[in-house]
């Protein structure tokens, strides 16, 4: 009992066996909970939020040419709605960041209602 009572109120000097027996499962505890706890979390969505500002991201493409995902904001593409519009609009504003560049394929990304607010294009130089 007087050994449960000194690991609870930490009264071991530091450098000692019990010390140590603590401080090691602690990290045990710190590095080995979340393979055993669902916290639930999930990573962000991270969408460009201000205008004019392109996300980009490096990808692997199928051959060894330069890849790279370029996420756009709906309102930077002025409204384009049919697939030449969609592609010239996401041009229009990867060509002066990239270059001269062609859409490989694009998609949307929506947020947690569904709406779409942004569109991933794979780009190709």
């Amino acid at each position: 009992m007087n050994t449960l009572r000194s690991y609870i109120f930490w009264t071991y000097e530091r450098g000692s066996f019990h010390y140590d027996v603590m401080v090691t499962l602690i990290l045990l505890f710190l590095f080995l909970s979340p393979r055993w706890i669902d916290f639930k979390d999930k990573p962000v969505e991270q969408a460009p939020l201000q205008h004019s500002e392109v996300l980009v991201k490096a990808a692997h493409g199928e051959d060894e040419e330069p890849t790279f995902i370029y996420e756009i904001r709906v309102d930077d593409l002025h409204g384009a709605k049919s697939d030449a519009d969609l592609r010239q609009a996401i041009l229009d504003v990867v060509e002066p960041i990239a270059g001269g560049v062609t859409v490989k394929n694009y998609s949307p990304v929506v947020d947690a209602k569904g709406h779409v607010v942004a569109y991933d294009a794979t780009i190709v130089r």
